[in-house]
């Protein structure tokens, strides 16, 4: 595959000519890439085989945690504590450094959260994550009924493990990240086709919610992972791929395209340029030319 040219700055993203190289392949379906950025590795999740994995640039691919609850977004806080949303459990966990696995979030307001999807941390050390219902059915989650009748946007405090709901007004709320200053957070609404933008509050909480980015027209599909280049730049997963984002304009420069649905991506190597993709049962990398921030 190729990158899909709609703006002739694109080039300032990643070069035209790069193409993908297939790292693994074989999975069920691929999520929730984090790079290690002192271990050097990747670790991310494959869904529906309930598994975690490691790849290194030496060793490829091993397993890294199975069962893993059928774990989905991944992130690291700042002790390099891995971070995970587990769709068979409703549950966020975080490994502790010693292995231990500690439950951070399971139930609001006496209710089992639908299902949490993907997760970011904040500078302050502050949790964020997205709950909508997709892994209350097979193949990606188990088979159950709801117990909330909403899908929300969560906080947990890094300094009182207080856990709290940002925000309800979503179909399903998937992706998020921060911007560049951290006074934004965007999160896209996978059936809606579109992203969200609301203004961070001093307190951690949120304001606003318009819809900043829209798909039609954009041959997105469904926008699933989201994240910001320390140039600003957005990207956002989809059908077709990575579709970049100027910031200030809202223009598609271009899409770093993959042959199936790519739910994720993250940045890693020593340089943070180097551009990982999970797609549906493949691992990809693609070298860039912007770079992204280490998760710690």
């Amino acid at each position: 595959m190729s990158i899909e040219i709609r703006d002739p700055r694109i080039s300032d993203v990643v070069d035209p000519s790069a193409t993908l190289e297939t790292l693994a392949d074989g999975f069920g379906f691929t999520e929730g890439p984090i790079w290690h950025p002192h271990g050097r590795h990747l670790i991310f999740s494959d869904i529906p085989m309930n598994t975690m994995y490691q790849w290194t640039e030496d060793s490829g691919v091993s397993e890294y945690r199975k069962p893993s609850n059928m774990a989905n977004g991944n992130t690291y806080d700042h002790q390099g504590r891995v971070l995970t949303c587990e769709h068979a459990t409703s549950r966020v966990v975080r490994e502790n450094l010693d292995g231990t696995i500690e439950v951070l979030a399971s139930h609001w307001d006496g209710k089992e959260l639908n299902s949490p999807n993907d997760i970011v941390v904040k500078s302050d050390g502050d949790i964020y994550f997205t709950d909508p219902t997709f892994g209350r059915s097979e193949p990606s989650g188990v088979s159950r009924e709801l117990e909330l009748d909403f899908r929300g946007v969560y906080r947990i405090c890094s300094e009182t493990g207080e856990f709290s709901l940002l925000a309800s007004d979503f179909t399903q709320p998937n992706g998020l990240a921060f911007n560049t200053d951290e006074s934004e957070l965007l999160v896209a609404d996978t059936p809606e086709l579109h992203v969200k933008r609301f203004s961070v509050n001093d307190d951690g909480t949120l304001s606003g919610g318009e819809v900043y980015l829209h798909s039609t027209g954009n041959g997105w599909g469904a926008p699933d992972g989201l994240k910001v280049a320390s140039s600003g730049h957005i990207f956002c997963a989809g059908q077709g791929g990575v579709h970049i984002y100027e910031p200030e304009e809202g223009v598609c420069l271009g899409v770093i395209q993959t042959p199936a649905f790519c739910a994720n991506f993250t940045w890693g190597g020593d340089d943070m340029k180097t551009f990982f993709l999970t797609s549906s049962n493949h691992l990809y990398r693609i070298p860039l030319k912007v770079s992204g921030k280490p998760l710690f």
